[in-house]
C-alpha cells in the first residue's frame, strides 16, 4: 500500500524531528544528490564526474534542498551551476554550502526574454537539471519569473529530445513546481495557460503527498521516489493507492468446502435491445471475476441473448448478495427504469451492494444513499449527476480535479464513488481516497465501462453478506471498489500487451476491445494473489 498525505499532515511530521535537532535539509539534500547520481549513471554516466548538473533555485526550503544536493555532486566531481531565481532570496546556508563547493552561481536577469534564453541554454548544457523553486506549501499558478524559468526548462528539454541530442534528467525535488500538492491539480494562470515542471523522477521527502499520485499532477511527476526522513504519521493518510498484497488480502479465495452461494451471486440488471454488448460484457465479467452465480434479470429476448453467450448464467428469479444496475439500460424506457429503480429501492432498504451504473447514475440525485451504493461514472456522467444536485459543474471541472468531484458527489450523495479515468478514484463521503493508475490508454474503448461494473458487482458480492450486516460500509465498499479498479486496470494492460512502470505510466501496447479486458480478468486475478 503507498499512502500519500497533505501538507498540513507532512508539516506535522516533521515538527517533533525538527525539535528534536534532525537534520532533515541534510538528509534530504542527501537523497536528491544520491538519486541525481543514480540516474546519470542510468543514462550511460559511469561517474558522477564531470557530469553537468544545472538547479533551479527558489526562496524556500526546497531551493536549500537543491542548493545543498548541488554542493554534494560538486564534490563528487560534477560541473554544477544554481540559478537564483529571485536574487537574494535563496537559502542562506545552503548558499554557502553551494559557493564553497565551487558551485557557479548564476542570478537571473530582470528581463524575462533575457531569463528564458538563460535557462534555455543552460539546460540544453545540463545532464541533469533540479527543481527547487517551489515547496509544496505553494498554492495556485506559477508566478514570474517562474513561470518562464520551468516554461524555458521544460522546452529546451523537449527541444534536445526533438533533435536528437542528450536530453537532460529533469528532477523535482519534492513536487514539481507548479502543481497542487494537495488536490492533484495543474493551476492555470488568466491566460489559460497551465505551467508546471515536468520530471522525470521526483524524489518527494518523507512520504508521497496527494499531488504526486493523482491526475493530472500526476503526469509531471514522473517517477516517484520517497526519501525516508523517519516521519510517523498518527491519523489515516489522505490517499492511498492499492498494491497486489492489498487486493489479495481482500479477495475471498474459494475453499475445499466452498459452494456456489458463499463465493457470491451477483444481480445484473445490463443490457437492452439498443445496447445488448453492455449485457453481455457486464456478466462475461461478474463472470470472469469469479462470482459463484451470475443471476441475468432482463425481459426474455434479452435473456435468451445473454444465455447464447454466457450459459453459464441464470436467468430466473432468486437469491442475490449485489446487483448491477444500468449498464446499457434505455433508462427512457419507463418499464426498463421503473424496474431498475425498485431493485435499487429493495436493495436500499434490506442494506444489500448495488452498483449504479451509466443512465442509472442518476438515480443517486432524488434517492438517499448508503455508501454500500457505488455510482461508476466517468467524467461527463459524473458532471451532469452534480448539476442535477446543484453544483454546476463541467466535464472540463471533473478533468481539471477529479478528486473534488468525487469526494463532492459521494458527499453529497452518500454513496461511495469510482470515478473512472486515467487515474481510477474511489471515495466514501469520509476516509481515504484510493487511487488507481496504471491502465493503458487503450483501455479508453467503447464497453470496458461494462466490464468494470460486472467485475465490481462480482467484487461486491464476495462481501455482499457482510456489506449488509454493516450497512453503511465503514470505507469497505470503496477499498473494494479500489480493488475491482487494480484488476480492471491490470486486466488491460495484459490484453494490451503492456505492463505499467514504477511511475504508473505504461508503454505502447496494442488496441484491445472491452471483450479482451473480460477475458483478462480471470489471469489478472491469478497473477495477483500469486504475487
Amino acid at each position: 500500500m503507498i499512502s500519500a498525505y497533505r501538507t498540513d499532515a507532512i508539516r506535522e511530521a516533521e515538527e517533533p524531528l525538527l525539535a528534536a535537532g534532525v537534520p532533515l535539509m541534510q538528509q534530504a539534500a542527501n537523497a536528491l544528490a544520491v538519486e541525481t547520481a543514480r540516474e546519470l549513471k542510468a543514462r550511460g554516466r559511469h561517474r558522477v564526474s564531470g557530469a553537468r548538473v544545472l538547479g533551479l533555485v527558489g526562496a524556500g526550503n526546497n531551493g536549500g534542498d537543491a542548493l545543498f544536493a548541488l554542493a554534494r555532486l560538486r564534490a563528487r566531481g560534477a560541473g554544477c551551476a544554481a540559478l537564483v531565481a529571485v536574487p537574494g532570496s535563496a537559502h542562506a546556508e545552503g548558499l554557502e554550502a553551494a559557493r564553497k563547493a565551487g558551485v557557479r552561481i548564476l542570478e537571473a536577469p530582470d528581463s524575462l526574454a533575457e531569463l528564458a534564453e538563460a535557462v534555455r541554454s543552460e539546460t540544453l548544457r545540463a545532464d541533469a537539471v533540479i527543481d527547487g523553486l517551489l515547496g509544496i506549501g505553494a498554492r495556485g499558478c506559477l508566478r514570474e519569473p517562474l513561470a518562464t524559468i520551468v516554461a524555458a526548462a521544460n522546452g529546451a528539454a523537449g527541444e534536445a529530445e526533438k533533435s536528437g541530442a542528450c536530453r537532460p534528467v529533469m528532477i523535482a525535488a519534492d513536487a514539481p513546481s507548479g502543481i497542487g500538492t494537495d488536490d492533484g491539480t495543474v493551476p492555470r494562470a488568466e491566460n489559460g495557460a497551465a505551467v508546471a515542471f515536468r520530471a522525470d523522477v521526483t524524489v518527494t521527502m518523507g512520504a508521497a503527498k496527494v499531488g504526486l499520485v493523482l491526475d493530472p499532477s500526476r503526469r509531471y511527476a514522473g517517477e516517484v521516489r520517497i526519501a525516508d526522513l523517519g516521519f510517523g504519521f498518527p491519523d489515516e493518510p489522505a490517499l492511498v493507492q492499492l498494491e497486489a498484497a492489498d487486493v489479495r488480502s481482500l479477495w475471498r479465495i474459494p475453499g475445499p468446502g466452498s459452494h456456489k452461494y458463499a463465493r457470491g451471486v451477483v444481480g445484473l440488471m445490463t443490457g437492452s435491445l439498443a445496447y445488448p454488448g453492455a449485457g453481455i460484457l457486464s456478466t462475461g465479467a461478474a463472470l470472469a471475476a469469479g462470482a459463484g452465480m451470475v443471476r441475468f434479470a432482463g425481459p426474455r429476448h434479452l435473456a435468451e441473448m445473454m444465455l447464447m453467450q454466457h450459459p453459464e448464467i441464470v436467468t430466473v428469479p432468486g437469491r442475490v448478495q449485489a446487483w448491477v444496475l444500468g449498464s446499457g439500460v434505455d433508462m427512457s424506457d419507463d418499464i426498463a427504469a421503473a424496474e431498475v429503480a425498485r431493485r435499487l429501492q429493495e436493495s436500499l432498504a434490506e442494506g444489500r451492494p448495488v452498483v449504479l451504473d451509466a443512465g442509472a447514475i442518476a438515480l443517486a440525485a432524488n434517492a438517499e444513499m448508503r455508501s454500500s451504493v457505488v455510482l461508476t461514472p466517468h467524467a461527463g456522467e459524473i458532471a451532469e449527476l452534480l448539476c442535477a444536485l446543484g453544483e454546476t459543474t463541467t466535464r472540463e471541472d471533473v478533468a481539471a480535479n477529479p478528486a473534488r468531484a468525487a469526494r463532492l458527489a459521494s458527499t453529497l450523495t452518500g454513496a461511495t464513488v469510482l470515478l473512472k479515468g486515467p487515474v481510477d478514484i474511489a471515495c466514501a463521503p469520509d476516509g481515504p481516497l484510493y487511487a488507481v493508475p496504471g491502465a493503458p490508454g487503450w483501455r479508453a474503448t467503447a464497453g470496458a465501462g461494462d466490464v468494470m461494473a460486472g467485475l465490481l458487482g462480482a467484487v461486491l458480492a464476495m462481501w455482499g453478506d457482510e456489506l449488509v450486516d454493516l450497512r453503511d460500509g465503514h470505507g469497505i465498499p470503496a477499498r473494494l471498489a479500489a480493488a475491482a479498479a487494480f484488476l480492471h486496470a491490470r486486466a488491460a494492460g495484459m490484453a494490451a500487451g503492456v505492463e505499467a512502470d514504477a511511475s504508473g505510466r505504461t508503454w505502447s501496447g496494442r488496441p484491445i476491445r472491452a471483450s479482451e479486458i473480460a477475458a483478462a480478468v480471470p489471469e489478472a486475478i491469478a497473477r495477483t494473489l500469486e504475487a
